[in-house]
């Protein structure tokens, strides 16, 4: 039977030509929207591809801001040094490039062949750093290679450089303690460094490497944004005075410390500051830095660094670190006698010709506190009672005055509190509140006992007492600018408060003059100028072991203060430091040059030839008997700057951390005497 044949009919022709027909339209609405896309997509899409195909990314370090001087002297500066890379892939890809390559790095860099061969093990890897931290100096024959004519130097790949930025000093130690030092890169760590931290710091940018279409290596830059320069009130010159003659000092009789700060009192600004235990800033871990706290007699100084501790070294180095001039409390001594006056005048307790009786001592309670003078003064009037250091005199102002005005005045003064100064470690100090201020300490508080001080405090306080009245914020820093100089920022000097009338500052400028020119200061006179200023002389803790810390502040010139110079000598190696005057001889030293370097015009003023009967002022016992000390040791070491180590000695302050209540603190020794009694008492909190 025949089989029977299967017919096409129309009506299938007619679907499959509309099932083919609706596939040939999508096919072409395919290829429409492609091309669409394409043009006005194609850009956005293809780096997006492109993006998925990265093939390496770098961080570009920026350039950390530099400090200046006030005149514009680099005082830190961030310098660019150079990281070699090198590329195994790229080196490996054939025996000429690598041999080259190979030779190149041997010769210029005195790689040997070995390291070279071990970074060459990852042959797929296209970053391997090989040095660190290389100067351009040392780069250069290098690159001046690659860009010769050399035939072998074509052969050279895969070798290139990476930016990097180093922390410099350049005049190594000038105000260490001042500028401070960066650590792990670009952390500031103390002083402006470390305050301004954030200013002097970048942003870092990024350099993206990816591959084309094409196969080819195409990169993309974001820049870096690099930090702020910050222009300090330090002035470079005033600097390297102030620490030649501390060294001079130290070179020819030798201290624990010397500390000395000058200050522009109509304006708060810092021109100087220094401590004698100097260390490198390009060096701060060194051991010179801490070398100065060992004792050669005690064997090999060397041996001795070797022989510490990781946490001995530690504290050692916060010690050499540590800026005595904010972060340390210390008995003010005679100093202080400055602001008792200038209180007591500002508050009518005294008109100012008023006369006192000083026999010797004076009976306060149940103790019988002495004078420096144990025969006496006699009748000396206000003027008196500061030029011949008088104890006596100053405990008869401070009854007059009363204890709530002594308190206030303690405040507005700033004692007690931190001055903001914008430097990171400042301490407060601490001082007897006025429920508080028993009669005894009100006696000895005058004369400066009992109540610790930083020197930032006693300079920023005299700064107002001399200039009319007005207390400035103490400031380290005159602008912010950027790496072109535009300004960012000026810091104005600003007046925080009054703390006495124009008529009280001309008072008191009168009154230290003559401690100078005919008083206990007359070792500061410098030919030509007129110069006003206090001494003291504080017997340390634990009393009668004969150390001392000896101050002076002055100011010049007299008619218009332009200048205060502030210097404590902290145990000077002298048999008798107590009647050294050395205080007052380092600062005469500092003002004999850095007045004409200032250009301070000398006074047509001529001093006097000075009292012969009146000498350099001497700390002995005020009272008679022994007293318990412990507790003010303890409030010394209690009350630090913060952001510090415990690094002091009993004598000063140590272990970092807050002021703290206390239920007992001893009397502290003045300028011309020594403590001998104690009572409840409760310093004063911030």
């Amino acid at each position: 039977m025949a089989k029977k044949r299967k017919r096409f009919l129309a009506r299938m022709q007619m679907k499959l030509f509309v099932v083919l027909m609706i596939f040939i339209l999508l096919f072409i609405g395919l290829i429409a929207r492609l091309i669409y896309i394409n043009v006005e997509d194609g850009a956005k899409y293809e780096k997006t591809v492109l993006a998925q195909q990265r093939y390496d990314s770098i961080e570009i370090p920026y350039r950390r801001g530099d400090i200046l001087d006030r005149n514009g002297t680099q005082l830190a500066t961030s310098e660019k040094v150079y990281n070699l890379i090198i590329e195994p892939k790229n080196i490996l890809q054939s025996d000429e490039v690598k041999e080259a390559t190979v030779s190149a790095l041997e010769k210029y860099f005195q790689l040997s062949e070995s390291d070279i061969d071990k970074a060459l093990k990852d042959s797929t890897s296209l970053y391997k750093k090989m040095l660190k931290k290389l100067s351009y100096d040392k780069v250069k024959p290098f690159t001046d290679y690659l860009a010769s004519d050399d035939k072998q130097a074509e052969n050279v790949k895969g070798v290139w450089f990476e930016d990097e930025y180093e922390r410099f000093y350049p005049y190594g130690s000038l105000a260490c303690h001042a500028l401070g030092f960066t650590v792990s890169g670009n952390v500031g760590q103390g002083g402006i460094e470390g305050y301004y931290s954030d200013e002097l710091n970048g942003v870092n940018g990024r350099e993206y490497g990816y591959l084309t279409e094409d196969m080819s290596l195409e990169r993309t830059t974001k820049e870096p944004v690099n930090g702020y320069n910050v222009v300090s009130t330090i002035d470079a010159n005033a600097q390297t005075i102030v620490e030649k003659k501390i060294d001079a000092f130290m070179n020819e009789t030798g201290a624990k410390n010397v500390s000395a700060l000058v200050m522009d009192p109509n304006s708060g600004e810092v021109l100087a500051m220094a401590n004698s235990n100097k260390f490198d800033l390009n060096e701060p871990y060194e051991d010179s830095a801490i070398s100065y706290q060992f004792n050669p007699q005690d064997g090999d100084v060397k041996t001795q660094i070797k022989a510490l501790s990781e946490e001995e070294r530690l504290e050692c180095l916060n010690k050499a670190w540590r800026n005595f001039i904010i972060s340390d409390g210390f008995e003010p001594g005679s100093t202080y006698k400055t602001f008792t006056i200038a209180g007591a005048i500002e508050e009518s307790a005294l008109k100012g010709d008023e006369s006192f009786f000083c026999g010797g001592s004076l009976k306060v309670e149940d103790a019988e506190i002495k004078c420096h003078n144990h025969e006496g003064h006699g009748q000396v009037n206000v003027e008196q009672a500061l030029m011949q250091s008088c104890n006596v005199a100053l405990m008869q102002i401070a009854e007059k005055e009363g204890r709530k005005n002594f308190s206030t005045y303690q405040d507005v003064f700033g004692f007690g509190k931190t001055t903001h100064v914008d430097l990171v470690g400042e301490a407060a100090g601490i001082v007897y509140d006025e429920s508080r201020l028993n009669p005894v300490e009100l006696a000895t508080c005058s004369f400066g006992q009992g109540l610790t001080v930083t020197m930032m405090q006693i300079g920023t306080a005299f700064c107002s007492v001399i200039n009319g009245g007005n207390y400035y914020e103490p400031h380290m820093v005159k602008q912010i600018v950027d790496e072109n100089g535009g300004i960012i920022s000026n810091i104005e000097p600003t007046v925080l408060r009054r703390t006495i009338s124009s008529e009280t500052s001309e008072f008191m400028r009168n009154a230290l003059f003559k401690v100078v020119d005919a008083g206990t200061a007359q070792k500061a006179k410098v030919e030509g100028y007129t110069i006003g200023g206090k001494t003291g002389t504080a017997e340390k803790i634990p009393r009668g072991n004969g150390k001392y810390l000896l101050s002076f502040i002055g100011f010049a010139p007299v008619e218009n203060p332009q200048v205060v110079v502030y210097v404590t000598v902290d145990e000077p190696a002298v048999e008798d430091q107590a009647s050294s005057g050395l205080g007052t001889i380092i600062a005469q030293s500092i003002f004999e040059e850095l007045l004409p370097y200032m250009n301070i015009y000398q006074s047509e003023t001529k001093k006097s030839a000075g009292d012969p009967n009146v000498g350099d002022q001497i700390a002995t016992p005020v009272y008679e008997g022994t007293v318990p000390e412990e507790q003010l040791s303890q409030d010394l070491e209690n009350d630090t700057g913060e952001n510090t180590q415990d690094n002091q000695t009993e004598e000063n302050t140590g272990d970092a951390g807050t002021q703290e209540n206390t239920d007992e603190q001893s009397g502290a020794d003045d300028g011309d005497s020594q403590t001998g009694t104690s009572s409840e008492t409760q310093p004063e909190t911030q």
